[in-house]
This record gives structure tokens, sequence and C-alpha cells, in this order.
């Protein structure tokens, strides 16, 4: 009597067929990761420029500065109006350049945008108005237009 050793030939093609359907229903998850990505980054970035400005305006209160007066983080001079950093400034204390983000600057703001998003995924740094009021930082970004 012979016995049969490994597998048939329909057996293989079940096991083929069934780890062809795990793998469509499982891809289209891991492909959504890039979004995460982009969305945790404009979110990390909108992080750092908080900090930032909140770092620079206590050390200028602790140094006794004018409003105007730029202050030293890290060894690097932060350039300040109104008591808070100004738009270069905040590029400076943040480190926020244009190797991690699409940066447009006007004389009062500062948009950093993460490239290759669908919609809008950026924030927007308008600094200071006046020495009472500090600067506003707008995130217009979502997990979805990212």
């Amino acid at each position: 009597m012979k016995q049969q050793t490994g597998f048939t030939l329909i057996e293989l093609v079940m096991v083929i067929v069934i780890l062809g359907i795990l793998a469509a229903t499982a891809l289209p998850r891991f492909a959504d990761f890039s979004k995460d990505a982009r969305f945790a980054s404009i979110r990390g970035a909108q992080g750092a420029i908080n900090s930032a400005s909140t770092i620079a305006h206590a050390a200028q209160l602790v140094g006794n500065l004018n409003a105007a007066s730029p202050v030293s983080i890290d060894g690097q001079s932060v350039t300040m109006v109104n008591g808070y950093p100004d738009v270069a400034g905040i590029q400076t204390a943040a480190n926020i350049n244009g190797n991690n983000y699409a940066l447009t600057t006007t004389a009062t703001t500062l948009t950093a945008a993460v490239s290759g998003a669908s919609g809008t995924c950026q924030v927007v740094y308008t600094q200071a108005p006046s020495a009472v009021s500090g600067p506003s930082i707008t995130l217009t970004a979502s997990q979805a237009n990212c």
C-alpha cells in the first residue's frame, strides 16, 4: 500500500487563494499610513512652534529685556517682536526649515505645510500684534486632509 506524502495541488491552490484574500483585505489599512505620518508631522511642527514661542517669551521675561530685544536659545539668537518671536525668530527657535516642510512667509506670518498632502495640511504662525496679546498658532489639518 502506497502512502501519500506532501500536499495535493488543490490544497496548495486553496492556501494561495486564502493568502490572496487576506492580503487584499489588509492592504488598504497599510496604505493609509502615509496620511497618519503627515498628520503626525504637522502636529509635531505645531507643538514645536508653540513650545518655542513660549520658551522665547519666558526667556525675554526672565532677562527683563525690551520687547524687541533678541534672546538666545541654545546658542542661537532669536529675533523678537512685541515680546514673542517674529517670523524669522520662530523658524530659528522651533528649528522649522524647508528640508522638512514647504514654508511660506509674509511680513507677519509663517506657514509650514506638509508636502504630499491631498488638502490643506499646515500650521500658520502669526506673530504677536501687540505686547498684550500673544501670537496666533493655527492648525488647519486633519487626518482626512493630510
